[in-house]
Formats: C-alpha cells, structure tokens, sequence
C-alpha cells in the first residue's frame, strides 16, 4: 500500500480541499480520477523521454564527437543529472510556497522544451564541434578537443533542461495523487497503486528513449533524436493545457522552509530556557492535530512562550514563538535525513549506466548478425529489467509479504529501499567482474566479447532502482508533512542528486589518487574494474548504516493520534486503528 497524504486538520483534511480550475469545491464525477492522472503523467512520460534520451547517449558525444577526456565526459553527464534532481527542491519550494503544482509543473515544461531545443541546436551546428578524427580507442589516437567557447551553448541548453526536468518530477506525482480523494474508500482503492503505475509509465518512457532516440541520434543525427524530444515535450504541454477542467486543484499554504527556518532559529535563541514541567504548557498543544513526540525534545524549546500568561501578540507572532504543530512538522523532516544520507550511495551505482557501462560497451562487440547496436540502446535491459520487476511488486512481491506479515501494507518502503541497496552492490560485483574479462581478452587475444555481458550489472541495478524508486517516493511522501508534499518529494528527489554529485567526486578523487590509471578513454589501458570494486565496498559499508537507521525509525502512522477512545496518556495506538479510523484521523490511506 502507498501512503501518499499527511496529516489531517490544519495540516490536513479539512483545509486541504480539493478546487476545481474556479475555485469552487470539486464535482467528484467530473473530475479527477485515472483519467485526470493520467493526463498529468503525459508531463512526465515526456520529460523522461527528453532526459534519458539525453543522459543514456551524451557520454559517447562528448567523447566519440568532442573529443573529451573519459572521466571529464562522464562527471559532465553526472553534474548534469545531479543538478537536474537537486533543483527539484527548488521546484518543490516554489510549488508549496506559492505557485501550486499545476502552474509549476505547466510552467517548467515549457522550459525544458525550450531546452531541447537550445540542444538540438548546439549539436547540428557545425561550428559547436571540433574537426573528426580517428577512432579514439585507438592506441595512439590525437583529437582536438572542443574548446570552451564551443561549448557555451551544450551547457546553456542542459542546465535549461535541467531546470526544466527539476520542476517536473518534484511535483507531476504530487499533483497526480492530488487527483484521488483518499478520504473516499472507493477512490483510496484506486489510489493504492498509483506510484508503481507511475513509476511504470515512465519507465516505458525510458525505454522508448534507449530504443528509437538512441537508435536515431547515432544513425540519422543528433538533431533529429533531440528535435523528436522538444516536439514530444510540446505535445505534453499542449495535453496538459488541455486536460485543465479535469483536474482537482489544492491551494499552496505557503513556504515550507520558512517553518523549519523559523522552528529552528527560535530554538537556538530559547536553547537555554528550561522545559516545561509537562508538554501541554507548550504554544499550541491543545490545537495541534499531530501527535507530540519526545525525540528530538530541544526542537521544543522554540514552542516555549517568554510569558505563558500571554495570550496576545506574543502567543500569534510565529517568530516570536512557534506551536507544537510547527515544532512537529519540523521533527519529521528532521527525521527523514539519516535514510536520505543513505540512500545517496544507490544513485552513485545507477550513475554508472548511464557514463562506464556505456563506455564499455563501445569497446564490445555489439553486433547481431548485420546490426550494430549503438552502445547507449543496452541501457534498454535496464529499463525492461524496471518494468519487470514493477509489476512483480504489485503482483507477486506484495501479495506474497501480505501473506507471510499478515500486514496490509505487505513491503513497507524501508524494506523495499534495503532491498534494492543490497541489489546494487551485486551489480557493482558483476560489472567489476566483466570489465575483468572484457579488458584481459582484449588485450590477450585482441577480441571483443559480446555487449551482452552487460546484461547483469544493467538487470541487477534496474531490479534494485524498481525497488529503492517507489520506496523512497513512497518514504518521503509517507513520512513528510502534508504542507510540504513538493518539497519531500524534492527531497527525494536530491538523493538522486547528490549521487550523481558523489560520483563526479569519486571520478576525480580516483583519476587523480591512481594519476589517471584507473579511469582512461581507452579502457583497455585502464583499470575499470577496480572502480567498481571500490564502489561495492562502499555499498557494502553503506547498506550496514542503512539497516541500522531503519531499524531505529518510527513511521508516522506508528505514532500515537488524539482520537477518541484514548488510553491514560491521551493517545490511541495507531496500530489500534482500522484503515478507515486512520484516514478520518489522519486523512491518509
């Protein structure tokens, strides 16, 4: 099951109503629904086609075209996916603060229009590259490199992508869940799925990417293949426009981090006032529609009035003291950093597909029988690898964890997102162990071994991104208060980031540390393998810190609600409620 509300009360239901494009109440019958979702998940098929088609086949242009060095090509088409993920927090931010999800998301798809095109452009120029050389996997090959003004218009173009991409991702899945009211039994029914359906989609949008556009880019020409994404993304604008009168609309209440600013400066400023003898003395405790926790008590100090006989201007002025409710946002989102910190590592093993795996394969043999498979289309086991395994969680993973917990949740998102840390340090293990063999009969017999040794790491990294993307979206939705919906998905989202960030590091450091040994344009002088090898160390070490943090974390539905029928402290059980008390409770599935 997918959680994806908050909290219910001034965070939650009754001041998160659902408007139609005029402001008034929805009509349930007309709008929302699979329908109205649907429409919203065109945005995002489309961005993806445009990303992946630019991510999965980029490092073969900067090296094969501009003749960039192998670690300078791949921490380009790194920092390029890290800032992409790492401005959805921006995207969230402004979606929360002030714009809404739809105007975001309608907005940031123009731009990212705009920048497939600006790409379209720097790679048809003719004046934009450098003159072709020989091969450069030749042993002693000497390309001129493009210069820097050749290159203004390459990073003008993806940093407009990237800005673009950044706003779309960190809000088409929560407008999309906004379409189904989840206080509804029949509509939370409809709604259980919806990220693995989601997920699904765009996965086939990825595909699509690897097999034409990859296919087109290497043999009719870049500019047609980036020229295919920029109408694609056009088309979804135009579908999005068009879908308006469907949707179900909920307002922006304003800026997220502005709360935990404020929270945090009271806190520090109040950090010698003593506690209250009890929580209840506490600014709003009365009011407050989350449950009071005892973890992370030195929050609470910003929720301590100078003068709790007041009750008039200092008791109203949020930055004179906070309420519980503002307090017990902030913990939440405290809260969700140590899982965050650990799910960075994954994103750095998945960076690897999209940089060295396809360099490795240019260096395979990719024919079958008169066809040469262009290096980047491989990635296709990765995202059929997804698909596959997508829709064996909803089908067999879930149902098969439902029986054996007799939980209704069947895998809760933590164990999906162990599940998947644990996958991509087999992946690391298999890629260090073909590039082994790959690199000693290259340089032995002087042969090519199939590209296909590359299924594994693609199906084991794919099997574990199916498993760590819809548990992460599912923990950061789950677990982030309601009012910052966007911006935990933001914060989702720059784990994604900073993986990629953690790789570029991590090519530089090793390029320099090994004086350019290990990591090389011409593999079969390099040592490969060995960067993979350091890689699931790391994992390794990583996926140990995971499990100790997920076994220390409380989800939110486990904490004690202020119902009715509460025992002596005030609280009923979460875990007392049925499915239908915790959503009129908490207006959350």
């Amino acid at each position: 099951m997918v959680l994806a509300a908050g909290l219910g009360g001034e965070d939650g239901a009754h001041n998160d109503l659902a408007v139609d494009f005029r402001g008034i109440p929805v009509d349930k019958s007309r709008t929302g629904g699979w329908l109205a979702a649907g429409l919203i998940l065109v945005t995002e098929l489309s961005e993806r086609i445009c990303v992946m088609g630019i991510s999965m086949n980029l490092v073969t242009y900067l090296v094969g075209v501009l003749h960039i060095s192998s670690a300078k090509s791949a921490n380009m088409v790194t920092n390029f996916m890290g800032t992409l993920n790492l401005l959805g927090l921006f995207g969230g931010f402004l979606a929360d603060a002030k714009l809404g999800r739809y105007l975001t998301v309608a907005i940031f798809a123009i731009i990212t229009a705009l920048g497939v095109s600006l790409l379209t452009a720097a790679t048809t120029i003719p004046s934009m590259r450098p003159p072709p050389c020989d091969d450069y996997r030749k042993q002693n090959h000497q390309c001129i490199e493009v210069k820097g003004n050749q290159l203004v218009l390459l990073y003008a173009a993806l940093y407009t992508v990237a800005l673009g991409g950044g706003g779309i991702k960190s809000n088409v899945s929560g407008f999309g869940s906004d379409q189904f009211d989840q206080t509804d039994p029949k509509e939370e029914k409809t709604m259980i799925f919806f990220f693995n359906r989601f997920y699904f989609c765009i996965s086939m949008g990825s595909l699509f990417a690897v097999i034409v556009l990859v296919y087109v880019q290497d043999n009719v020409g870049r500019g047609w293949g980036y020229g295919i994404s920029a109408g694609t993304m056009v088309i979804a604008v135009a579908v999005l426009i068009c879908g308006t009168p469907r949707y179900r609309f909920k307002k922006p209440r304003g800026s997220p981090l502005t709360i935990i600013w404020r929270v945090s400066l009271l806190a520090w400023k109040k950090r010698r006032h003593p506690y209250p003898s009890h929580p209840s003395l506490l600014n709003g405790y009365d009011s407050a529609t989350v449950p009071y926790s005892e973890k992370l008590k030195c929050l609470d100090k910003a929720a301590i009035m100078d003068d709790p006989t007041s009750i008039g201007a200092q008791k109203n002025d949020p930055w004179i003291v906070s309420t519980v409710m503002e307090v017990e946002e902030v913990k939440m989102v405290v809260k969700l950093i140590p899982i965050w910190s650990t799910c960075i590592l994954f994103w750095t093993v998945y960076s690897q597909m999209t940089t060295f795996t396809i360099e490795q394969a240019t260096f395979m043999d990719r024919k079958v029988g008169s066809l040469v498979i262009p290096s980047g289309s491989y990635s296709t086991f990765l995202f059929i690898t997804i698909l596959l395994f997508t829709s064996l969680n909803e089908r067999l993973f879930v149902p098969l964890a439902r029986k054996l917990t007799h939980n209704a949740q069947g895998l809760t998102s933590l164990q999906r997102i162990g599940a998947g840390l644990f996958l991509s340090i087999l992946a690391m293990v298999a890629a260090a162990s073909v590039e082994k063999e790959r690199r000693e009969t290259a340089i032995q017999q002087s042969t090519k071994i199939s590209a296909f040794w590359l299924v594994p790491q693609y199906f084991l990294v794919g099997a574990g991104e199916a498993f760590v993307y819809v548990g992460q979206l599912e923990f950061f939705i789950r677990e982030a208060p309601a009012r910052m919906k966007s911006m935990s998905t933001g914060l989702f989202l720059s784990t994604i980031s900073m993986g990629f960030f953690v790789s570029s590091l991590l090519v530089s450091l090793v390029d320099k540390a090994t004086k350019k040994i290990w990591l090389r344009s011409n593999l079969n002088k390099g040592r490969l393998n060995n960067f993979y090898w350091l890689l699931a160390v790391l994992g390794g070490l990583n996926f140990f810190v995971f499990l100790a943090f997920a076994r220390g974390h409380q989800y939110k539905v486990q904490h004690y609600i202020k119902p009715k029928n509460c025992n002596e402290k005030g609280f009923k059980p979460a875990g007392d409620l049925t499915a239908l008390e915790m959503v009129k409770e908490e207006g959350m599935i």
